[in-house]
């Protein structure tokens, strides 16, 4: 029977985000709280892949008890199980840690294809994934907008940039999936209910979970300009040099300079009538 693990995250709604002062953290309690939109695509291309091919989806999520509610959310999906891990001991881990106690955790679980969101819009650094696949020794793709399995075997697209680039490997991996991918199905009734792991349930080494095993450390956070809208993405295929131009030029490309005609629609008239080629035009 096929195993997908699918690694979801409850974020606080980033409308709603608020900053501790003094530990730099990010306040959770009382703050509105939703599934990870990264992750909602990764648990329905888990659903998608068991629908076809057969199989169990086990949702798992890190975090305080508050977390369970995603965790249900995901339930309601229709994943079959879904695993929390909550403990004082995990408290302030960074991706360092957050990655190894969940690779820990597949570990015990066990698993054919792991799927993650690409990143958590929190804290947007892609790379609990990666450091999960890299502690488990497993092949890994990132920036995924389509996956398939064939046997034992995993296909995938990724998006670079303007390319889409074409992957296989040989199960287990892990694939970290693109937001907006797929169409995340309807909620539906369930009466299953989140199962608890505390670090006494899992073999993990005590110095590299929590804040002993996190060397990342917040020395300050600065929210941004409200009234952003949008950002750049620079098309990562190109040269450097070309690269640097774009950023320079705010990510548009530069349009060589364009020859403009003014006057009375007379004066226009008389100047097209002239400009060589246009005579082909005219019926």
């Amino acid at each position: 029977m096929m195993n997908i693990i699918v690694f979801v995250k409850q974020v606080p709604d980033t409308s709603e985000v608020k900053i501790d002062s003094k530990t730099n953290n990010l306040v959770r309690e009382g703050v509105p709280s939703i599934i990870n939109p990264y992750d909602e695509n990764g648990v329905e291309a888990a659903l998608a892949l068991r629908d076809r091919i057969g199989g169990k989806v086990t949702v798992v999520s890190m975090g305080p008890m508050q977390a369970s509610s995603t965790l249900e959310y995901c339930l309601a999906m229709g994943a079959d199980e879904a695993v929390l891990v909550s403990d004082r001991l995990i408290g302030g881990s960074d991706t360092l840690a957050t990655g190894y106690t969940l690779s820990e955790v597949a570990k015990k679980i066990g698993y054919d294809l792991i799927v993650c969101g690409n990143e958590a819009i929190d804290g947007c650094t892609g790379q609990v994934g990666p450091i999960i696949a890299e502690n488990l020794d497993i092949p890994q793709f990132t920036y995924v907008r389509e996956v398939q399995v064939e046997a034992d075997r995993v296909t995938v697209q990724r998006e670079v940039g303007k390319n889409i680039e074409f992957y296989e490997a040989q199960l287990p991996a892990l694939v970290c999936v693109l937001k907006g991918v797929n169409q995340p199905r309807r909620l539906g009734q369930t009466d299953k209910e989140v199962k608890l792991l505390r670090v006494a349930d899992l073999d993990l080494d005590p110095a590299k979970i929590g804040n002993d095993g996190s060397p990342t450390k917040v020395v300050n956070i600065k929210m941004s300009d409200a009234r952003a809208k949008s950002y750049v993405t620079i098309d990562d295929s190109l040269s450097a040099e070309d690269r640097i131009k774009m950023i320079i030029n705010g990510g548009i490309e530069k349009k060589e300079k364009i020859d403009l005609w003014r006057g009375t629609a007379e004066a226009l008239a008389d100047r097209l009538m002239e400009h060589a080629g246009f005579n082909r035009y005219i019926v």
